[in-house]
């Protein structure tokens, strides 16, 4: 299958053909995610709480966006691969901006970057497309920006913040962004968005009318137990399993029923005849 790029992204828009996401973090879930055909894999910050524990995404640094990028690289070849830039890693200065999201190319093997907010961003991101990066625009719920929210509250539910939106979002398209993630706001918000920007929208608790959808494969998966965002469909409840396993194995070990003998290696008779004989056993 052909490598997915930018531009296929905007024919799937054009042609009313939805575009699907999902993050990952690590070799083996970036594989299988290629393989099962998914569009475009976001190695997003929510690393930070579904991986590394932590209560919000604000402690992620670069080099730690980078070592997961890379892994996710080595396991992706055909899905489009967004590298999520970390919180203050873009907000600085234009020059903090640039050389982070080189580091995403160049270190990560990154296809593009995602960065969060609306019309403060734009010059941002136009800084970034003209100087030939590939920039995914975020707005809506941004959670580096919960200390202003005051906690991970859908957005856009009043006219203002409506307004405010839309504004935003065709600021991103304007200033060069490919695509844009809209996050836990007003269903009929989103399509409206969706309809007035020409660039693909990803959808993340934003309803049906976004050009996209994207989770958390920690999520879908059911493997975060902490708490399940309302816009959440969980397709497994891997965590059940693997605590199953767990237990298990413990219980096997306890009882000696592992490892057997199918488990082990063994050697010559004559060889453990002559160690026996030497050095006793």
């Amino acid at each position: 299958m052909d490598k997915v790029t930018r531009h296929s992204l905007q024919a799937k828009k054009e042609r009313g053909e939805p575009i699907t996401v999902l993050t990952a973090y690590d070799y083996p879930t970036a594989l299988l995610i290629d393989q099962s055909g998914i569009d475009m894999i976001l190695v997003g910050d929510s690393l930070g709480m579904v991986v590394h524990g932590f209560e919000t995404t604000l402690p992620v640094t670069m080099d730690m966006m980078i070592m997961h990028c890379q892994a996710v690289r080595r396991g992706a070849s055909r899905a489009m691969l967004v590298g999520d830039m970390p919180f203050m890693s873009y907000q600085a200065s234009l020059p903090d901006a640039k050389r982070n999201a080189a580091r995403f190319l160049a270190e990560g093997g990154m296809d593009a970057v995602k960065l969060e907010g609306g019309q403060h961003m734009a010059e941002t991101v136009h800084a970034l497309t003209q100087d030939g990066f590939a920039v995914q625009g975020h707005i809506g719920l941004t959670p580096q920006s919960i200390s202003a929210f005051g906690g991970l509250k859908a957005q856009g539910k009043t006219l203002e913040t409506a307004r405010q939106l839309l504004d935003d979002a065709r600021a991103l398209e304007e200033a060069g962004a490919f695509s844009i993630v809209l996050e836990a706001i007003p269903a009929r918000l989103a399509g409206l968005i969706s309809r007035s920007v020409g660039i693909p929208t990803i959808g993340i608790g934003a309803g049906a009318e976004c050009d996209g959808q994207v989770l958390v494969s920690h999520d879908l998966l059911g493997l975060f137990e902490r708490f399940t965002p309302k816009f959440v469909r969980q397709y497994a409840h891997l965590a059940d399993v693997m605590r199953e396993a767990f237990a298990s194995y413990a219980a096997d070990v306890s009882a000696r029923a592992f490892p057997a003998d199918e488990h082990t290696y063994g050697m010559p008779g004559d060889v453990w005849a002559e160690i026996e004989a030497e050095i006793g056993a």
